[in-house]
């Protein structure tokens, strides 16, 4: 493979800061040369006006591959990732049957060889997601898995989920946490507050988020091991979080665009593109999920992808599943509603975007590191733009995002050194 440079466009390296002038050399896939400053070679990818980071990841998707094929395919959310600026992508393990056991990982990293982008399996923490049995996650650790979790569903049974951490501990990986009580969240389909009174949807209090995460902060502080929370939502999940860290508790967190850009004022349509779980909550919450993010509570932004097919959400609310695409919208959304607003300039916004949830799933990806695989992802922080479901690369199109206008957008994405998207 002959050597690729790009140059000619602002160099951002989350790990050292460097938000500058540069150029990159990619000899036979891998990262050669990073040159930082004005005195760069001439590049076969002018990337003036654009800025050059390493390759963005998303520690947190649905393909739902295997079992719901017609709401997206490893495949068709590899396209949806390469054209957000994706390049590398871990799978939740809520697919039918669920990712439990070597076989199915190993089903789903032979089906990632057609991806356009890498793709990270993580295993279930429970035999089926079911939350009575551990699962067999050091057999999944050596098919491919990378972390484990029963996202979608909170892990009820402390004892179980203190196993679970006392045993990854072991491993050396993460417990990625869905925080959710079901019997305070009492099969609720909005916040539960004013909005749900007024529109008569049945509430999920807050609290059954944030006692879980109470609870396994707790359990990680009392075994010694890492756990993530997942797509935090709440004021009360930000100082529980904040407070974890400070007292040195081995604990990280994620949250997704549409808890720093929605509120549950946005149910009052009905929309049930604005279904999520957990769901949209208020003002206070949106603000205070901004200053976690602007204030390092926060490691990872992740986009939750969660597609449907249009009949599933086009059901009355009370029937309709919850959860919205994500990937193609997440870079116009960091920043048109952090770093144009202020919250994060680009450096801190991309190690959320990049370093730090590679470290989380200790992956080596999200650097420009010489010798590792060249993915790379090229912004225009200038490009507007307006949502168009037609445009979609996945293969669902439920996002309540479609008509917003953005500032700021992927253009074009490299992995291992080749273009697999190009808008410029």
């Amino acid at each position: 493979m002959s050597d690729l440079i790009l140059s000619g466009g602002t160099l951002v390296d989350p790990i050292d800061g460097y938000y500058g002038p540069g150029a990159i050399v990619v000899s036979k896939g891998k990262f050669s040369e990073i040159v930082k400053d004005n005195k760069q070679p001439k590049g076969d990818i002018d990337a003036t006006g654009l800025i050059v980071c390493p390759g963005l990841i998303d520690m947190h998707v649905h393909l739902r591959e295997p079992g719901f094929e017609y709401k997206e395919t490893i495949y068709t959310g590899s396209l949806a990732a390469a054209a957000g600026g994706f390049t590398s992508v871990a799978c939740m393990p809520n697919t039918d049957p669920a990712l439990d056991n070597q076989e199915t990982i190993r089903f789903v990293r032979e089906r990632a060889k057609t991806a356009l982008v890498n793709i990270y399996p993580v295993g279930a923490v429970t035999k089926g997601r079911q939350g009575k049995e551990l699962a067999e996650m050091a057999d999944m650790l050596e098919a491919g898995a990378v972390a484990f979790s029963d996202d979608g569903s909170g892990i009820q049974n402390g004892i179980i989920m203190r196993r679970a951490l006392d045993y990854c501990r072991m491993l050396g990986v993460p417990v990625l946490s869905h925080c959710q009580y079901d019997d305070l969240s009492d099969g609720g389909m909005m916040n539960e507050g004013y909005n749900s009174s007024v529109l008569g949807i049945r509430g999920a209090s807050r609290i059954a988020e944030e006692l879980m995460i109470a609870r396994d902060i707790m359990l990680a502080e009392y075994v010694g091991s890492h756990v993530h929370i997942q797509h935090v939502s709440t004021a009360g999940g930000v100082e529980l979080i904040k407070e974890a860290k400070r007292r040195g508790i081995k604990v990280t967190a994620e949250t997704c665009p549409q808890y720093f850009t929605l509120t549950d004022d946005s149910l009052k349509t009905y929309d049930t593109n604005f279904k999520v779980n957990p769901p949209l909550r208020t003002k206070k919450d949106v603000a205070a999920i901004r200053r976690g993010l602007a204030n390092g509570v926060f490691d990872a932004i992740v986009t939750d992808h969660a597609p449907h097919a249009w009949e599933e959400k086009a059901q009355e609310f009370d029937y309709a599943p919850s959860g919205m695409i994500g990937l193609e919208t997440a870079v116009g959304l960091v920043s048109t509603e952090l770093v144009k607003r202020g919250f994060l300039d680009w450096p801190r916004a991309l190690r959320l975007l990049t370093i730090n949830p590679a470290s989380i799933l200790n992956i080596r990806a999200g650097a420009f590191d010489i010798g590792a695989a060249a993915d790379i992802t090229l912004i225009d922080p200038l490009r507007e733009w307006v949502v168009n479901k037609d445009d979609f690369r996945s293969l669902s199109k439920n996002s309540p995002f479609i008509g917003r206008k953005l500032v700021g957008r992927a253009v074009k994405t490299l992995v291992s050194g080749q273009i697999v998207f190009d808008l410029t």
